[in-house]
């Protein structure tokens, strides 16, 4: 038996005519780890664990055999890690969607945000030894709400099999547009979305927009930070996590830290960031839907709102929030977007004003806010 053999479980794809499962690998150098994914995903009968691996060599050599629609990798492994196995199971498995299971620490959340830029799909927080049963249950149904979200996203893509409508108006109803350039901006994104907010904001450089800019984008703590910093240092713009109490000023853009909601409130004549640890909402925190709703609240309908790619329904609420104050609303489009949920949700709500591709998105927020020469 080879050494693949001996470390991996695979299960042959389903004989056809049977609805096909979600075919999982796990891999990952912790058998606990490996135990408590495989265990929340057997309560998903949708699912199949296929295979279930110790380090990124075996993941690389067994992917083409054991087939699997997503890959759980984690990132510190012997032999092979995760970030040096990504490109040969993305390039043996085309349209593999992998989801890098990081702990928390400033060097993981470098490497997982590289992760992501190379093409892993999604990023899920690890429990440690010392967070407990509870950690490692929410673990495991995060984990799972993934994997089907994948699964169903896959599914509807391919039913669909029609040309994508590059630019559309979709108001669902007249709306009271508010005259001016808007007096804040707002994105909202997830899975696929830290490429996806480097390539906007990297789009708007040459050109200055003035508003506050307000990003909720689905990361935990840490993490969110360190992609602050990296889009800092890719479009040149002053990038930062929003600090409770802070007061907002023109020019800035800031982004929710994991782990909190980013609320915006009035404050002296002007505004200033609150962030809120309460329930998590559409299975998130931070999410899009509280953040959209406060702007409303402190600022009416005077905000340009997007949502880019992401998986769920997050955002769509407060896109219809700020539709119906008279705010403007543009989505990605569903070709260039990793996941079109989040985006897809506002579409099929009619809360949309335009669907763009990714490439035009941040050169029509910059029109819309009036972005000038530096």
């Amino acid at each position: 038996m080879s050494l693949a053999a001996a470390h991996s479980a695979r299960i042959p794809r389903a004989a056809s005519g049977t609805n096909p499962k979600i075919r999982v690998m796990l891999v990952d150098d912790s058998m606990v780890a490996r135990t408590v994914a495989r265990r929340a995903l057997a309560t998903a009968p949708e699912v199949e664990v296929v295979a279930s691996v110790g380090n990124g060599k075996i993941a690389v050599d067994t992917i083409v055999d054991a087939a699997p629609d997503v890959v759980v990798l984690d990132i510190e492994m012997p032999i092979m890690s995760g970030i040096e196995a990504l490109p040969h199971l993305l390039k043996r498995r085309p349209g593999l969607k992998v989801i890098i299971a990081s702990t928390l620490s400033d060097r993981n959340a470098e490497i997982t945000l590289k992760a992501l830029r190379a093409g892993a799909a999604d990023v899920l927080l690890k429990p440690s030894a010392q967070d407990g049963v509870d950690a490692a249950k929410n673990f495991g149904e995060a984990l799972k709400r993934k994997v089907l979200d994948f699964g169903a996203a896959a599914a509807a893509a391919a039913s669909r099999r029609r040309p994508v409508t590059q630019t559309m108006r979709t108001v669902s109803r007249p709306t009271k547009r508010h005259a001016g350039r808007p007096r804040v901006v707002a994105i909202g994104s997830s899975t696929g979305g830290p490429d996806a907010l480097a390539q906007t904001l990297l789009d708007w450089a040459g050109r200055k927009v003035r508003q506050p800019v307000f990003i909720t984008q689905h990361m935990p703590p840490t993490f969110t930070r360190v992609l602050a910093e990296h889009l800092s240092r890719t479009s040149g713009a002053v990038v930062a996590e929003g600090i409770d109490g802070e007061v907002v000023v023109d020019g800035r853009i800031y982004i929710a830290p994991g782990g909190f909601h980013m609320l915006i409130e009035a404050a002296n004549g002007g505004a200033r960031i609150r962030l809120d640890q309460g329930p998590e909402v559409n299975f998130c925190r931070p999410a899009v839907d509280p953040m959209f709703k406060s702007l409303v609240a402190t600022y009416g309908g005077d905000i340009l709102a997007a949502v880019l790619t992401g998986m769920g329904r997050d955002g769509a609420q407060g896109a219809g929030i700020v539709q119906a104050a008279g705010g403007q609303v543009i989505i990605q489009d569903e070709a260039s977007s990793v996941v079109w949920g989040m985006p897809g949700s506002v579409s099929r709500a009619g809360f949309a004003d335009e669907t763009l591709p990714l490439t035009e998105i941040g050169a029509k927020l910059a029109d819309i806010a009036g972005g000038v020469g530096r």
